[in-house]
């Protein structure tokens, strides 16, 4: 049988998910990498944060707190990651994270040439974010700095460093599967044709998700820049740790993007957009 309503055969689209032209019109490779530096500072900053100071902010000895707890966490997340796709995604395209990164230059939509320069500002931005809060945390009460420390500096974990004392397979399996499922989304809301003008709002929505289903698990990682940088200040423990948060969300940015491509690119003719 054939279709009833063939569509005329659709040309492969280069999808680079940066504003850069062919013609060098685009924002230059310099700014590129200091706009994705400063969009993962303000959403590692936004987060870890949100995390020390603000999350059991006022606990008292009867559970009651003026802290903005999970959900304050959560939202952190997702309204700096907003923030960030708007004012830096025009210049760099707004990835974020080494995991998102990785996805799309396995879904065709990134030079493999700039993944490496893009990891390097990520994990730079992500560590001056964690500097900024030991400096502010200098200056806070007697001790609050070695407490927080002391507590894992709101490090991703497992076993006695999970939140709920998950184990490292459930952690291995969230950070793989939420990782693909946000790569996934971004994937779709960004499409050259198929895209919103809302990815932004979509994109940092889905994260608020994410971390409201597994900070109880692990902290919720699914962003190795953004465990790098908290690890480096959560002691032994946190750093022993770190391997599984760098490992396995890139392992599911890398499914998202090969299996997008694969799924979902194709066009009728049984060619792949590029």
């Amino acid at each position: 049988m054939t279709d009833p309503r063939p569509e005329e055969p659709v040309e492969p689209t280069e999808l680079e998910h940066t504003p850069e032209t062919e013609t060098g019109g685009g924002p230059s490779t310099a700014a590129t990498l200091v706009a994705e530096a400063f969009g993962t500072l303000l959403l590692v900053l936004g987060v870890i944060s949100t995390a020390l100071f603000a999350a059991n902010f006022g606990a008292s000895d009867n559970g009651t707190s003026l802290g903005v707890g999970f959900l304050g966490v959560s939202l952190a997340v997702g309204i700096t990651v907003i923030a960030g796709a708007y004012a830096f995604g025009p210049i760099s395209g707004g990835h974020f994270n080494p995991a998102v990164t990785l996805g799309l230059a396995a879904a065709g939509r990134f030079p493999w040439r700039g993944v490496l320069p893009y990891i390097i500002a990520q994990v730079v931005g992500g560590l001056v974010a964690t500097t900024l809060v030991v400096l502010v945390g200098l200056f806070g009460p007697d001790g609050w700095l070695s407490r927080a420390q002391d507590g894992g500096f709101a490090s991703n974990g497992f076993g006695d460093a999970s939140p709920a004392n998950f184990g490292l397979g459930a952690a291995i399996i969230v950070e793989v599967l939420f990782t693909a499922l946000f790569v996934i989304v971004i994937l779709g809301t960004t499409h050259v044709t198929r895209g919103t003008q809302f990815a932004g709002l979509v994109i940092g929505l889905t994260l608020v998700l994410i971390h409201l289903a597994i900070i109880p698990i692990d902290n919720a990682s699914v962003n190795p820049a953004r465990s790098i940088a908290s690890a480096v200040y959560g002691g032994p423990v946190a750093l022993g740790q770190l391997w599984v948060f760098i490992v396995f969300p890139i392992v599911g940015g890398l499914i998202a993007g090969f299996a997008y491509r694969a799924l979902f690119d194709s066009t009728k003719d049984g060619r792949k957009r590029a």
